[in-house]
């Protein structure tokens, strides 16, 4: 394999660590929060190749395109490829990445949980959220009612602990 100067083989890009081999367009999925279409649309708006590998471009290029991801509306992306439209806190559209998507996923899920919405009581009890049949699906699982023979082993066994051997006294 023949290699530039300028090759990185580890490239970090939002918080991210991203090898130098994979191509532009897969190298920006693996940041968690860009998917397939966000990806093109950075790319696309920056005018760059989608088959180099991340590894060849330059470092101006990848501050271009980290500021395009961290602040989508500034090069006028369309807010329908933002992942938090319409803000519960602000009300505004944002587009959220890495730690900061995860927290605002479980912070979402705590206020269903709290508010006791239809689901917020599926995510207390572990059950399908959106609608899903779980006669035949989701067996495994910590939900009620999952570990139905192992609630009746332990139901049945007495409460008295193992017997004592004792010596017979009255026998000789």
């Amino acid at each position: 394999m023949i290699e530039d100067a300028n090759y990185k083989h580890i490239v970090r890009v939002v918080n991210t660590d991203i090898k130098g081999e994979v191509k532009l367009a897969s190298a920006l999925r693996r940041i968690q929060g860009v998917g397939f279409t966000y990806s093109n649309a950075v790319i696309k708006t920056l005018n760059m190749e989608e088959n180099i590998k991340i590894g060849n471009v330059s470092d101006s290029d990848l501050k271009k395109i980290e500021d395009v991801i961290i602040n989508p509306a500034k090069y006028n992306l369309p807010s329908w490829l933002f992942n938090r439209r319409k803000n519960f806190d602000s009300g505004s559209d944002i587009h959220l990445l890495t730690s900061d998507l995860k927290l605002q996923k479980d912070n979402d899920i705590k206020r269903m949980k709290k508010i006791r919405s239809y689901k917020g009581v599926r995510h207390s009890i572990g059950q399908p959220v959106r609608g899903q049949r779980t006669r035949s699906n989701f067996r495994k699982g910590s939900a009620i009612g999952v570990n139905k023979k192992k609630s009746k082993i332990a139901s049945a066994k007495p409460a008295i602990g193992p017997k004592e051997k004792t010596k017979d006294k009255g026998k000789k």
